[in-house]
């Protein structure tokens, strides 16, 4: 493995890409400059960056025990100080990066990265571990539209949609790992719900978000019918799955890439649809 390759692996590069490609769609959708837009998903990127190695860092002893091949620091590729500098530097980057968008946004962000830390630091082990999800994803569409001129809060139904989405992401990207974890010790909310129990709520919550962005009254454009039925239509598709996955078992593997496809889904609608937000959101 290359000294690049292993960064990006530590990183948890899928779901950084995701949150980011989620934020950039959000700032086109908003009406942000291409400017501005690229200043709030390059700090969204960089604090990104900054919880997936904190991740890897923490969990580095874990990883060990269990013996994931894939984990950089945990095989000694990547210097566990190194790291540590790395993580700092870049969380420094986002909070610069995103006071340059304004204090709300600043603030939203900040508040985000937070969660997410406190989550590697040791939440992600008890019982309360999709609650920095909650608070994180909800917080997201805030760091965007507060970064536009007024600094607007965004709409409740995309706060509940980006929330409900990271919970979902939290319940199936835990499902291959549930054996491993439990024996290192790590006892999550999807660990205690079991796979059966993870699988419902993942489904329940994906399904949440995709209704709520479906709904938005203010959700307009040409585009919209096409773009509600082929999110509707993978989220009910995501539901089967992932209730037939607790039902039977197996193809754990498979239930994050449901969530990353409506995921994709929902920023085909917010790019074709446009969204408007303000004080009547």
């Amino acid at each position: 493995m290359s000294v690049t390759r292993a960064w990006v692996r530590a990183a948890h590069p899928v779901p950084v890409m995701v949150v980011t490609a989620w934020t950039a769609c959000l700032a086109v959708s908003v009406g942000h400059s291409a400017a501005s837009g690229a200043l709030v998903t390059l700090a969204v990127l960089t604090g990104q960056l900054s919880v997936g190695w904190l991740n890897d860092l923490v969990d580095a002893a874990r990883d060990a025990r269990a013996g994931r091949a894939c984990k950089p620091v945990a095989q000694g590729r990547l210097a566990r100080a190194t790291v540590a500098a790395m993580v700092l530097g870049s969380a420094v980057s986002a909070a610069a990066l995103t006071a340059l968008c304004g204090r709300a946004a600043a603030l939203a962000h900040l508040l985000a990265l937070l969660s997410a830390w406190v989550y590697d630091l040791g939440v992600k082990a008890t019982a309360w571990s999709v609650l920095p999800y909650l608070v994180s994803f909800g917080l997201l569409p805030g760091v965007v539209t507060f970064a536009l001129p007024g600094a607007p809060a965004p709409p409740v139904w995309l706060v509940v949609s980006g929330a409900l989405l990271g919970c979902a992401a939290h319940f199936v990207n835990t499902l291959p790992d549930l054996a491993d974890d439990a024996r290192v010790g790590v006892r999550g909310l999807p660990h205690r719900l079991g796979a059966a129990g993870s699988s419902v709520a993942a489904a329940l919550t994906l399904l949440g978000s995709a209704l709520a962005l479906a709904a938005a009254p203010r959700l307009g454009g040409e585009l919209r019918l096409l773009a509600l039925a082929a999110l509707l239509t993978a989220a009910l598709a995501a539901v089967v799955g992932l209730l037939w996955l607790g039902v039977r078992g197996g193809g754990a593997r498979l239930a994050f890439p449901t969530v990353l496809l409506v995921a994709a889904l929902e920023m085909g609608l917010l790019l074709t649809a446009g969204t408007s937000v303000g004080a009547a959101g």
